[in-house]
């Protein structure tokens, strides 16, 4: 382990259900807690924050223990921000006092100036109401600037989304981005939701039953097809890449990643803009030639890498290279067999639909 990065260890046992969790995470970037509902993300964030005491626990931030065999440090002590499912605000101060509130317990070298986070948010109109007068996309930024005002090391989210409506989760969401983008501390963020952790994460830990069935950096984790992980339904790859062009007479724009240029339906973001881009296993054909006669206009060349079953018998999964990129294609065995696919064959990649994350 490095000194920047958290290693986190525990055991707990409940009735009806166990966390056995042993992770080394990144000490920078979103990693995002990824699993249904009962597979033990919360339980696991909440140790991290000193909420919950394992039967068994060890936890390095950065090289400091901040829990083992002999060392507890209680969760006021613990330099961290905290973002509940619900933002949880004082209903009786003003969004100004709700931010100052939590300044009262740490130390005059932590206190920081409020405006860059009250900027960021753009809650500075809201700063003399109080929460019954705020939307509840408005609660949940005055929610997250408030755990940012205490100037954690870390930022732990728990599912801070959840509780809104699709509307409200897409007016926050960019908020979220420019939060991952400016902050040079871990955020460890608890989803179920596939668009949260496409657009977000950096890297990748998907739970089931409290134990980790895979994790790493994000693009790497959802290329594997030895153990894929599903976003959702289905498997897929993101790519990041940048709007390169726009083509205003078909309203098509075009992204550049590293091993090629997808084209997809133009929503109007500036040309140079970073984006994520979204390609589903179920979106990709493969082809042994070039066929430029077609109505797919997204066609790449790459490289078969592996291929493995897919949980259906009758389907497999092939992971193929395109430049530095790594995409996944879904297609009958059957196919693959006609085909012949195997490691180090050239292919052709048809592209039917990418999902532009803005």
């Amino acid at each position: 382990m490095t000194k920047d990065q958290i290693e986190a260890r525990f055991l707990l046992n409940w009735p009806g259900f166990s966390l056995d969790i042993d992770l080394t995470l990144p000490g920078r970037g979103v990693t995002a807690l990824f699993g249904q509902s009962g597979s033990g993300k919360t339980t696991l964030l909440r140790c991290m924050a000193g909420l919950e005491r394992a039967d068994e626990g060890f936890l390095s931030f950065k090289g400091e223990i901040w829990q083992n065999g002999k060392t507890w440090l209680p969760a006021h002590r613990r330099p961290i921000g905290y973002v509940f499912q619900e933002a949880s605000l004082f209903e009786h101060m003003t969004v100004r006092n709700n931010l100052h509130y939590g300044r009262k317990r740490i130390p005059a070298a932590r206190q920081t100036d409020l405006d860059p986070i009250i900027e960021l948010f753009g809650i500075g109109h809201l700063l003399g109401r109080k929460p019954d007068r705020l939307s509840g996309g408005e609660r949940q930024r005055v929610g997250i600037a408030r755990a940012l005002a205490v100037n954690p090391r870390m930022l732990l989210m728990d599912e801070p989304l959840s509780a809104l409506d699709s509307a409200r989760k897409q007016e926050i969401l960019p908020y979220l981005e420019k939060l991952r983008d400016r902050l040079d501390i871990p955020i460890v963020y608890v989803s179920h939701s596939p668009e949260e952790v496409a657009r977000l994460a950096d890297y990748l830990v998907a739970m089931n039953n409290g134990k980790v069935m895979a994790h790493g950096p994000l693009k790497e984790t959802l290329a594997r097809i030895d153990l894929p992980i599903r976003l959702g339904e289905e498997a897929g790859v993101v790519l990041d890449a940048v709007v390169a062009e726009r083509d205003s007479s078909w309203h098509l724009a075009k992204l550049d990643f590293s091993g090629g240029s997808l084209w997809t339906r133009d929503k109007g973001i500036a040309l140079g803009r970073r984006v994520r881009v979204r390609v589903l296993a179920r979106d990709i054909s493969l082809a042994r030639d070039n066929r430029e006669h077609s109505s797919i206009q997204n066609v790449l060349p790459g490289e078969v890498e592996a291929i493995a079953d897919d949980e259906h018998p009758g389907l497999a999964l092939v992971s193929v290279k395109v430049g530095p990129s790594v995409l996944v294609a879904r297609l009958t065995k059957r196919a693959a067999h006609m085909l012949e696919i195997a490691p180090g064959q050239a292919i052709w990649l048809q592209i039917k639909s990418v999902a532009l994350m803005e």
